[in-house]
């Protein structure tokens, strides 16, 4: 899997040299050429300093690999749908501001992309992956979705939170619970995913999220 980083400036740099030059011009004189010679020598350092301070963030965000063509239409159109759902998987986990949670959602959109992929290895699995992919990642998926929409709209309000946390905490068991798949997929046996579906729509019923 093919990754990238996204670098993001930190905004205190900038502001520092504002702020210099605010001080500067409040309380310092600013009229002749050697004025402005040592403003500009103070807020270079200002913005060197505090660079090194405040670097800014570093993003590791794995790139979606090529599709895979099998010749198979039934095939290609199951992990075509599978890739549109690890996309969005990987979407929240870029949006998702707590870095163990997007952690979390990243792990589970690798582990996601590993059992559609095993389609292209291995045809015989194709049922067991549409029935895991009709039957769980629905969802599972509403669950990312209602945690993203309550992060973008702050997280306030006690249910919200409440809310949040389970379902933040139910993503350990979800993500062993895929893990279970993909390595039943590759011993080629079958795997019994009622139970798991059925705590998971229990928590969406005790939210009032169904």
């Amino acid at each position: 899997m093919m990754k990238k980083e996204i670098r993001k400036k930190s905004a205190a740099p900038f502001y520092a040299v504002a702020a210099v030059f605010v001080i500067w011009g409040f309380f310092l004189p600013l009229y002749l050429p050697l004025h402005f010679i040592l403003l500009f020598i103070i807020a270079a350092a200002a913005y060197t300093v505090f660079s090194r301070l405040f670097p800014g963030t570093v993003t590791i965000v794995e790139l979606d690999a090529p599709p895979v063509r099998t010749g198979d239409e039934k095939l290609d159109e199951l992990m075509a749908r599978g890739a549109v759902t690890v996309r969005e998987m990987r979407e929240i986990c870029a949006a998702v501001s707590d870095a163990e949670l997007s952690a979390k959602i990243g792990e589970l959109a690798r582990i996601t992309d590993l059992i559609f992929r095993d389609l292209a290895e291995d045809a015989e699995d194709y049922r067991a992956v549409r029935r895991f992919s009709e039957l769980y990642l629905p969802t599972v998926m509403k669950l990312l979705r209602t945690y993203r929409d309550f992060a973008r709209g702050g997280g306030e309000g006690e249910n919200v939170t409440e809310t949040m946390s389970r379902i933040s905490g139910a993503l350990d068991s979800i993500t062993a619970s895929f893990r279970r798949q993909h390595d039943a997929l590759f011993q080629n046996q079958a795997l019994d995913i009622e139970t798991d579906i059925t705590v998971l729509e229990n928590l969406l019923k005790s939210e009032k999220l169904q």
